[in-house]
């Protein structure tokens, strides 16, 4: 290309900005994560709040446990494309801004939920979720990109893996926050407090919970505004090479005399203008998309589906029957921890130190055969694990999240911001993100059917696992024919069409 822009980024050494934009383009995936891990203990408190005089006392049913998560996740589907779009027709930059801010009131919004009755607060809290959703999506692709043009070929990964490893502060962040305000409110509360009398103020507490999730990412809103547009977004989207010299001169450590090109009128050329919706694009890139998104909607049927299989562990192993309303829910926020600080948070650091010295490939391949063996070692023999206490099958789950993250989790977030055009990077990213998300829902349903009356149910539970081995041996298999590797490679050498 001729374009010393793009030489001096993928040679450049490691820089403080570097580590500034993981904090600021990590912040969404933090307020992701913060707001899935944090329901599950919310939904303890809204059992207690609002079904306390239902028949099946303090039990959510499933269905409106499935409909708040499905409502964030149609909401994450539509940012996932919307956003992803406008971040390759707009600029990167220009759009950023508004995903975060979509999220920080749509948390508030959450917390404010109107009124007080239970059909009006679950009902306020859906349409909140769906916004909320809406920012969460939006961040995923923009994210990503940014980050993987920011970055240089030899650590790319890493650096977009520490973006991604933000979700691991969001649910310890989440589980932290949750287990303070509930011990703050249970010793605020009268000494009448037990397992048969929850105080009105348990109503205040999930509120509380939910809006502090939105202060760390409302608190780097300004950096975000901040940031230059990617170069390479200038360069060869916008064929603005000078510009895009000065925009790499405010942020890297190197002077636009040495980056700039010995012609200042110099445009980067264009390599062809055909649309994404196109037989051309298809032959160029098809491939690479249909491995991206089926692989990301693979692996999302079985993360989700884990993430809601921790309802009937609850059950089982944290005792929650005889307890008050806020050492219920500390109890679930605690045990969360202890995942989070034994299995997902390491896999997250995991593929940080590895993924530029394995590669993308052979790590996503290897996460899903790990998960696929964990799950049938769950499933196969899943009428003992059902019916008798045992920790080794708390250890065997933890495996199922260390595997995730320290495999296809991080690597389906990664490898669609190197594979496609500067003009297409996003897009293709959104719809490979949007394609996981689908998953997530299937992976809704399975556990729907696996569960009935919020009651577990053994046969159908074990099947479901060993069907969720399958899939992820199936995500490997996908993953061994049809996905490139990246690693070590600018991103303009990932896009050379073929």
């Amino acid at each position: 290309m001729g374009l010393r822009v793009l030489s001096a980024l993928d040679a450049a050494k490691i820089q403080y900005y570097h580590f500034k934009a993981i904090i600021i383009a990590g912040m969404g995936l933090f307020t992701d994560a913060y707001d899935l891990f944090c329901l599950p203990p919310i939904m303890k408190l809204l059992g207690r709040v609002y079904y306390e005089y239902d028949h099946d006392k303090y039990q959510i049913p499933q269905v409106v446990l499935a409909t708040m998560l499905g409502t964030v996740l149609l909401g994450t589907v539509i940012g996932q494309l919307v956003f992803g779009i406008l971040g390759d027709r707009m600029g990167r930059r220009r759009v950023y801004g508004i995903s975060l801010m979509l999220m920080v009131l749509s948390s508030v919004g959450c917390g404010f939920s109107i009124c007080r009755t239970k059909t009006c607060v679950l009902v306020s809290l859906g349409v909140f979720r769906f916004f909320l959703g809406l920012g969460i999506g939006g961040d995923y692709p923009l994210s990503a990109t940014i980050m993987s043009e920011f970055a240089n070929k030899n650590t790319r990964g890493a650096f977009i893996a520490a973006v991604f490893s933000m979700q691991g502060l969001g649910i310890l962040a989440s589980s932290m926050v949750t287990m303070v305000v509930s011990k703050t409110f249970e010793a605020a509360a009268s000494k009448k407090l037990s397992e048969h009398h929850t105080p009105e103020d348990a109503d205040l507490a999930w509120r509380l919970i939910l809006m502090l999730g939105a202060v760390p990412a409302g608190l780097t809103y300004y950096w975000r505004m901040m940031m230059p547009e990617t170069a390479r977004y200038t360069a060869l989207v916008e064929n603005n090479a000078l510009q895009a010299a000065k925009d790499m001169g405010k942020v890297l450590d190197v002077s636009i005399f040495q980056i700039a090109d010995d012609d200042p009128m110099q445009q980067p050329q264009n390599p062809s203008s055909y649309p994404l919706i196109s037989m051309q694009f298809l032959r160029v890139h098809g491939i690479d998309l249909f491995s991206c998104a089926t692989t990301w909607l693979l692996l999302d049927i079985a993360f989700y589906s884990s993430s809601l299989f921790q309802s009937q562990i609850y059950r089982e192993n944290l005792e929650l029957q005889d307890t008050n309303v806020y050492n219920e829910a500390f109890k679930v926020a605690f045990f969360q921890t202890m995942v989070a600080i034994a299995a997902t948070i390491p896999g997250y650091w995991f593929t940080v130190y590895f993924i530029d010295r394995i590669g993308r490939k052979k790590i996503q391949m290897m996460g899903f055969l790990c998960m696929g063996m964990v799950y049938f070692a769950i499933g196969i023999p899943y009428h003992y694990w059902g019916t008798n206490e045992n920790k080794g099958f708390l250890v065997l789950y933890g495996l199922t999240f260390f595997f995730a993250n320290f495999g296809p989790n991080t690597t389906t977030f990664i490898v669609p911001a190197e594979l496609f055009p500067a003009r297409f990077r996003s897009t293709c990213h959104g719809i490979s993100g949007a394609m996981g998300k689908v998953g997530a829902f299937f992976g809704t349903l399975g556990f729907l059917w696996a569960t009935k009356n919020n009651e577990p149910r053994i046969e159908a539970t074990g099947i479901a696992l060993v069907s969720l081995g399958g899939i992820c041996l199936l995500g490997m298999a996908l993953t061994y024919l049809f996905t490139r590797e990246t690693n070590g490679r600018s991103l303009e050498e990932n896009e050379k069409e073929k």
